[in-house]
């Protein structure tokens, strides 16, 4: 199955257009994109009530349609937020690591009082349209503008509606296969809170959940979606494509990000047929990406490795002038939202002026209590080869780029080319491998952006660079062949921002979302450097994945400086794709 899954991905792109889309033209390729199942999103978060100067933190569970299990077709998920008028306000990435990721979006002081929906999706899902979707309501409170019509009955009374109230009583669901114990149900401010998840059924409950803790709002618990009640709504969604032919289908990101584009010849406006395209993500760690446009002038890569800068060169090699364009998929047709009328009671207005004041000052010390950035893997620009470095301010130094070929490297320079422009050429390396001679032109890169006219940069300040970099590996990219690769870093790695060249354009990529560890307070130690900063925490333990793979797991964490009941959720799916829910309550006095 995954062998013809990647033919399927091939054969849709061939036919690509700017807007990520492929018209199904025969009977034979509907029946093909079938066999690719569907999929569905989960996610679970710190809403569904949040106030202007928190954070929503989210955890993403992307599932095949066809078993409920992690899916392993999309590498990367969308999350939207989306407003009364049917309006985007927000649209986030993040990639998908066998069906699961995360993230966070701040509520500014910019966004109005209102009901609005959680979305959550990936390219593949908005084929099958917005009952695919996962959708949740999100209700903004934001006291500091003053107009809060949004959530007040008409003619300004508040009003009470029925469902927006939260049970404030324990609720366990399905607590035979996982549980939560706790050592107590009750604790005092800034106290050390221990507790275990058990898994009582071996490899039966071995999965991926989400714990939280967070404390009770003005509205009740406000428990909202949980995985048990998702499996339910969700049971009935499509388990397969439900387009027919002559329908428009958003492409599946089965490995990576899809990037693409279109370009076409300036002065007669045709498609520019069989043309490379190279797409430079620039940088020390830089990535590089060759394609070839289709017979519509299209081209299509996948970015499968982390990159650090949202900056992205698109260029075509040829002596014809071309204009590229670079495309951004469809939004998905949001028109047929509905949205829930949660209403404000004016005995809230008190807890409401407290909480905000209390958001004001944790964000005042948010300096002191920041979540961490993972690092991730190291990006390898080159693939697994290793390179000779050559650091220039070891050698003696050349006023020229060219000069500095010729004086200190060995094994690259230029070389005349009576039918165009010169090009550098890196040596082959006979004495580790037999390959027969060449005479191709190497890749070169400044701070990580290609340069197809290799004579641009012949009289380069060499003052500038720091090092060159120079495997001698021979590649075919695109359908051309290079011999060997020079990297060239400047001391300011910023080729990037002054590089001009004809049949090019410079954009900026919508990256995903980098993944966080969430901060942990942390009491108790000598010189307690917490001592007399204000904790105001109303989510005391966020864990967005949980992994169990055995009988039981710890965790801690310190309550607040806010007294009141704490709910305590623990939600996920077995390996098998049973869901799991269970609630708990902790007092804070």
């Amino acid at each position: 199955m995954r062998m013809y899954i990647i033919f399927l991905v091939v054969a849709v792109l061939h036919y690509g257009t700017t807007v990520a889309q492929y018209v199904i033209k025969t009977g034979e390729e509907l029946e093909n994109l079938k066999q690719l199942p569907q999929e569905k999103v989960y996610l679970n978060h710190t809403g569904p009530l949040v106030f202007s100067g928190e954070y929503l933190y989210y955890s993403f569970y992307c599932f095949n349609a066809q078993n409920s299990r992690l899916s392993n077709i999309s590498k990367v998920g969308y999350v939207a937020l989306v407003n009364e008028q049917k309006e985007y306000i927000l649209e986030q990435k993040i990639k998908l690591e066998q069906g699961l990721g995360q993230g966070d979006f701040f509520i500014n002081t910019e966004l109005p009082s209102g009901n609005y929906k959680l979305l959550g999706y990936t390219q593949w899902m908005k084929n099958n349209g917005l009952t695919q979707v996962f959708q949740e309501d999100i209700v903004v409170i934001n006291p500091y503008l003053g107009d809060q019509s949004a959530l007040l009955a008409e003619g300004g009374t508040a009003a009470t509606n029925e469902t927006q109230q939260g049970s404030n009583t324990k609720q366990v669901i399905d607590s035979s296969t996982v549980n939560l114990a706790f050592e107590k149900e009750a604790y005092t401010t800034r106290e050390k809170v221990n507790f275990s998840l058990k898994n009582y059924k071996g490899y039966l409950g071995n999965g991926v959940y989400t714990i939280k803790v967070k404390k009770r709002g003005i509205a009740g618990s406000g428990f909202g979606m949980n995985a048990m009640k998702y499996a339910q709504a969700y049971l009935e969604v499509d388990k397969q494509l439900a387009l027919g032919v002559g329908d428009s289908l958003f492409l599946p990101e089965q490995r990576g990000e899809l990037f693409f584009g279109a370009v076409r010849d300036k002065s007669s406006g045709q498609p520019a047929q069989n043309l490379p395209v190279v797409v430079s993500l620039p940088g020390k760690e830089f990535v590089l990406k060759f394609a070839t446009t289709d017979q519509a002038g299209n081209f299509y890569t996948y970015l499968r490795k982390d990159y650090k800068l949202s900056q992205a060169v698109i260029q075509t090699e040829g002596e014809e002038e071309y204009e590229i364009q670079v495309g951004s998929p469809k939004k998905l047709d949001v028109s047929d939202l509905t949205f829930t009328n949660f209403l404000l009671q004016k005995e809230w207005e008190a807890a409401i002026q407290k909480r905000s004041v209390y958001n004001q000052i944790e964000n005042q010390y948010f300096s002191l209590k920041p979540d961490s950035l993972l690092l991730g893997d190291p990006i390898d620009p080159f693939d697994g080869g290793i390179p000779e470095t050559f650091v220039l301010d070891e050698y003696t130094r050349f006023a020229t780029f060219q000069e500095t070929l010729v004086e200190i490297l060995n094994n690259a320079g230029y070389r005349n080319n009576p039918n165009g422009n010169d090009y550098i050429r890196v040596a082959q390396d006979f004495e580790k491998s037999n390959i027969e001679y060449n005479d191709f032109p190497a890749i070169v890169l400044f701070d990580g952006v290609f340069i197809p006219n290799h004579e641009t940069v012949k009289e380069f300040d060499a003052r500038r660079i720091e090092a060159i970099r120079v495997i001698q590996d021979q590649f075919q990219l695109a359908g051309k062949e290079y011999q060997g690769i020079l990297s060239v870093e400047t001391f300011d790695g910023n080729y990037y921002d002054e590089y001009q060249q004809p049949n090019t354009i410079k954009t900026t990529v919508a990256k995903p979302l980098p993944k966080k560890n969430y901060y942990r307070q942390n009491y108790g130690q000598e010189d307690d450097p917490y001592g007399r900063i204000p904790d105001y925490r109303t989510v005391l333990f966020w864990e967005p994945h949980v992994v169990v793979e055995g009988n039981s797991m710890d965790f801690t964490f310190f309550t607040s400086d806010l007294r009141g009941d704490y709910d305590v959720f623990l939600d996920g799916f077995t390996s098998y794709g049973k869901p799991i829910s269970l609630t708990w309550s902790i007092t804070v006095e």
